[in-house]
């Protein structure tokens, strides 16, 4: 793999003299080739041989004569390969030279090795400075430009080594006479190539040999983001022919080892697979636009192997888990689905999991990505939402027709209701060997976090934007009403609550707008709010209506809060996401460190720390709660559930703050955070760096789990309202104070959270869910 330095210095002179001489050669047997056909050939076929001159002298020389025009087709081929190589070398090598050229005006740095930093570090800028002053997106888009530039080199590269190997060839007697008239056809050849290579070791199915797997896994790796590779494949396999393939692969009863000694070779399997066909599925050429269709017809039909019958929506699932499928397909595809389940079910008089017995057989095993044994096709598809936040937005936003085929009812399903409330959803097998409801409301988790947050639910947290629209917001309200009406929902739906977490995460500033109403019922914001987020003409994100509108009251937003918090995942999301806010909102409203203010200057910084620590109040209140329900008074269970409530303050260490947003890293895997401003101020940067209290250990030692359970709560409530405070204190002792002002905004701001942290307990929180 080429890297920066590599590209950046390359010296192509050496490979523009080879484009050249390779041109003079073609030249050169252009006039070979045709004295060859004209003289030697002609002259040959005129001949009147007789005997074994016309067996065999005849057939050399008209052999002899086709070499020489199979050198120019090579020769050819060959220079085109080489002038189209030097060119995506040349553009790749002028890009990061117009990058590093145009990075100091940018106040940017480009390092030897392309590593992006300041060119002027914020701390070692004199007062005076005037220079440019880049934010995390200019650094963002010029490692984007400098990764593209590098990828063309490297693609560039693949291609033509690959291309010039095989014009070579192993047969040193003859030429290849392979016709490439540029390097874009090379890469073709070479998907066709890969794609037929893998049909053939797909037609072995499971009798296949573990390194003949191996085989099939490297050509998809080789090829992951190709669409030519992807399309090629697809239709060559055939729309029921993956079905085919990966119901016998789940098929325990034809003796086939590799389920049994190379789980992980097929859990790579099927996420190549899967990536592949979801690549595919973004062509629309009228082979694969048939494709698709024939996919969904053949999803409620039986998939026959030797020992068992699954459905084809249950084995296609399973190949959704992973990649980005196209929005419309994946939408078709879940209407087909339903329609289907529905139909099978009676129209939801029998339970989901009637829909789904295999007509034949025992029941397959259809994942091998784990947690479940993929029997519910609703599993699979969810999780095929979850990494499309576009299509998993539209398909809860929308409603589908159950009676497809009548156009004159209206027979609709909410499918978000369908969902999050009246399916009744199957058990599945997990890991553990145990039956559980879990597979299917984390995977419903996954799907919801995409269309709420609009990114992939496990989405790489560097990088990450704050991209919410209000299409994504409607989802959000629906999520909010749903599980913030009952704490049955969650509690009900092992597997949710996580994803619930997060989803508050990502509003936790609508959340905040919410809570500093006066009112439990208002659907207006408090005048001029330091919440939500707004442009600099006060606009929402969201659209006109939400400029002053709330998306929800503030009683719902409590409610909700209170009871994802009653989750120990769920208060720990919450609270990190809580802190890391208020403190980046104290960095937007507060005086800037520095400067001069008054007390009025002020009323903004408290109005966010009384919010925020009223939050938090909000939160360790329904967690201790929840606990106090769950566990006996004293019991050692007890006392542990208590000592990792205050563990989220771990989650802040390490956290990525980019474009607005914070993503969680130190334990919480890509939370997403809405900042107040685009700019990370010190005051974040200073809460994000702060050693965390390890409560944990504080509560593993003995002496402390001999304590009274009660004095334990209390001890970690106390700790908590110390950990309300962090964001004043941050705030206080952001770069650029004087020692002056640093204590008299220590004194003030943190004596006025130590105040308003009781108004948490005039909320009237939700109750503790008691287990059946």
């Amino acid at each position: 793999m080429l890297k920066f330095e590599q590209v950046l210095h390359a010296n192509l002179s050496g490979l523009k003299e080879a484009v050249t001489v390779w041109g003079e050669t073609v030249s050169k047997l252009e006039k070979t080739k045709e004295k060859a056909e004209t003289g030697l050939q002609a002259k040959a076929d005129k001949a009147d041989w007789k005997g074994e001159n016309a067996g065999v002298t005849q057939a050399f020389v008209r052999k002899t004569a086709k070499e020489f025009g199979d050198a120019l087709t090579e020769a050819s081929s060959i220079r085109n390969i080489l002038r189209d190589a030097q060119g995506e070398f040349q553009a790749a090598k002028s890009e990061l030279e117009k990058l590093v050229a145009e990075a100091p005006g940018k106040g940017i740095r480009i390092d030897p090795d392309g590593v992006v930093s300041y060119l002027v570090h914020p701390d070692r800028r004199s007062k005076d400075y005037d220079g440019p002053k880049p934010e995390q997106a200019d650094f963002e888009a010029m490692r984007s430009a400098i990764k593209a530039a590098i990828d063309r080199a490297n693609n560039a590269d693949d291609v033509a080594s690959r291309a010039l190997r095989g014009l070579v060839g192993s047969d040193k007697m003859n030429f290849s006479g392979t016709n490439y008239d540029s390097l874009k056809a090379a890469s073709k050849a070479q998907d066709a190539e890969d794609a037929h290579a893998a049909y053939e070791l797909y037609k072995k199915g499971d009798d296949a040999t573990p390194e003949e797997i191996d085989k099939l896994n490297a050509l998809f790796k080789a090829n992951q983001k190709d669409p030519y590779f992807a399309e090629k494949f697809a239709l060559e396999v055939g729309p029921k022919g993956s079905m085919e393939y990966w119901a016998d692969m789940g098929d325990p009863s034809d003796g086939s080892r590799l389920g049994v000694d190379h789980r992980d070779k097929l859990k790579e399997l099927q996420t190549n697979w899967s990536l592949t066909l979801a690549t595919a599925t973004h062509s629309t050429s009228p082979e694969m636009e048939q494709w698709k269709a024939d996919v969904i017809k053949a999803g409620s039909e039986p998939i026959q192997t030797r020992g068992t019958s699954p459905y084809g929506f249950q084995v296609m699932s399973n190949l959704m888990r992973v990649g980005d499928y196209d929005d419309k397909f994946l939408k078709d595809y879940g209407t087909g689905l339903v329609v289907t389940e529905r139909k099978m079910t009676g129209d939801g008089r029998l339970p989901a999991d009637r829909a789904w017995h295999q007509l034949t057989g025992g029941p397959s095993h259809l994942n091998w990505m784990g947690g479940d044994l993929g029997n519910d096709p609703m599993v699979g598809f969810m999780e095929g939402l979850g990494h499309n936040p576009k299509a998993s937005t539209d398909f809860f936003n929308g409603d589908i027709d159950l009676t497809p085929e009548n156009t004159k009812d209206d027979k609709k399903l909410d499918p978000f209701d369908y969902f999050t409330k009246d399916r009744e959803w199957p058990e599945e097998i997990n890991d553990k060997g145990d039956r559980t409801k879990e597979p299917g409301y984390n995977a419903l988790g996954h799907a919801l976090e995409s269309a709420t947050t609009g990114h992939p639910y496990d989405a790489e947290a560097e990088g990450l934007k704050d991209v919410r629209t209000k299409e994504n917001a409607e989802v959000m309200q629906k999520v909010v009403e749903r599980y913030g009406s009952d704490p049955k929902y969650m509690h009900e739906q092992p597997g949710i609550d996580d994803s619930l977490g997060k989803m508050g995460a990502a509003y936790i500033d609508e959340l905040n707008r919410s809570l500093e109403t006066d009112s439990d019922t208002t659907m207006e914001e408090k005048r001029n709010s330091p919440f939500g987020y707004n442009d600099a003409h006060g606009k929402s994100r969201f659209g006109d209506d939400f400029d002053t509108k709330l998306l929800w009251n503030r009683g719902d937003a409590v409610n909700f809060m209170g009871i994802v918090a009653q989750s120990e995942t769920g208060h720990s999301t919450l609270s990190a996401a809580e802190s890391l806010y208020t403190t980046s909102v104290l960095d937007e409203v507060g005086p800037k460190p520095g400067s001069t203010f008054d007390d009025r200057d002020l009323t903004d910084a408290r109005t966010t720390l009384r919010v925020g620590s009223e939050a938090q109040g909000i939160l360790d209140e329904s967690r201790m709660a929840q606990i106090d329900k769950d566990y006996e008074k004293d019991s050692e269970e007890h006392k542990k559930a208590v000592g990792r409530t205050t563990e989220w303050v771990k989650f802040g260490i390490g956290a990525a703050a980019a474009g607005g947003v914070a993503a969680l890293t130190g334990g919480a895997g890509g939370v997403l955070v809405p900042l107040a401003a685009e700019t990370v101020g010190g005051a974040v940067t200073t809460v994000i760096g702060m050693e965390a209290d390890d409560m944990a250990e504080k509560y593993e030692k003995d002496e402390l789990l001999k304590k009274k359970s009660d004095d334990l709560s209390d001890e970690a409530l106390a700790m908590g309202k110390e950990n309300a405070l962090r964001p004043g204190i941050a705030y206080a002792n952001a770069p650029g104070w004087s020692e002056k002002d640093r204590n008299y905004l220590d004194e003030e701001l943190v004596k006025y959270v130590r105040d308003s942290r009781m108004h948490a307990r005039d909320n009237s929180l939700p109750d503790p869910y008691e287990k059946k």
